[in-house]
């Protein structure tokens, strides 16, 4: 009923995404410095070190609200949120994430703090887990605002991620379950364009990062996209 009275301001709780996480990675590798380490007389470690097994590379997010405020008789609207960010890179190589310490080969070696290296042993599971808290700034452009399973919704802006946890998990039959948290050389803050495209109770979503993912040597912007379950 499109004489039905909308209130400016609709609200959302606990939205859900599920969706696939990746990387564009422009790394040069001839120049990464210290950073990454090799073991003597090995190959230089490259862009297939940190190539990412797609089906298990994935985006799990879990926004506490979202928020639709209308500009223009709820056909134009502001949407905002805050919740996590939960990003998972399954690799499909045995690099390993470390704060400092030694490498464990034969002879270990002393590097600088932090380093990637590729490691001596073989993982069954082998990740790097990034959990941000977030907020989204949209514009909204909704064709039917008077009813949530209807028309279609256009929405575009930018998020702004704060790193509160990184680990490195990883399954191995020599070491069995570990869980090595450290600082890996991270951006703290994460800023990205986002967008979603609705079509009825089916929502669309995806992410791309302004920068990288790492302070230094390593330029990896990462990227989502998948499905969003909210109420519109």
């Amino acid at each position: 009923n499109e004489s039905k009275k909308i209130s400016k301001i609709r609200t959302n709780w606990l939205v859900l995404d599920f969706g696939y996480a990746n990387y564009n990675d422009q790394t040069d590798y001839a120049n990464t410095g210290t950073y990454l380490v090799n073991k003597p007389g090995s190959a230089p470690i490259s862009h297939g070190d940190f190539e990412l097994r797609t089906g298990k590379s994935n985006d799990v997010n879990i926004w506490l609200f979202m928020q639709r405020l209308s500009l223009v008789k709820n056909y134009l609207n502001l949407k905002y949120g805050f919740g996590i960010e939960l990003n998972n890179y399954r690799y499909t190589s045995n690099i390993s994430y470390k704060q400092n310490g030694v490498i464990p080969y034969s002879g270990g070696m002393q590097t600088s703090n932090p380093f990637i290296f590729r490691d001596s042993i073989n993982f069954t599971k082998n990740k790097l887990a990034l959990d941000y808290f977030t907020v989204p700034m949209m514009l909204n452009f909704s064709s039917n605002p008077y009813s949530s399973h209807k028309g279609i919704t256009v929405s575009f802006g930018v998020s702004a991620g704060y790193l509160y946890s990184q680990r490195n998990k990883q399954i191995s039959a020599e070491r069995g379950k570990l869980k090595n948290k450290g600082q890996y050389d991270l951006e703290q803050f994460k800023m990205s364009y986002v967008a979603e495209l609705g079509m009825g109770p089916i929502c669309l979503y995806g992410s791309y990062a302004f920068k990288s993912m790492y302070e230094h040597s390593l330029n990896m912007r990462p990227y989502t996209v998948g499905l969003r379950f909210s109420g519109w």
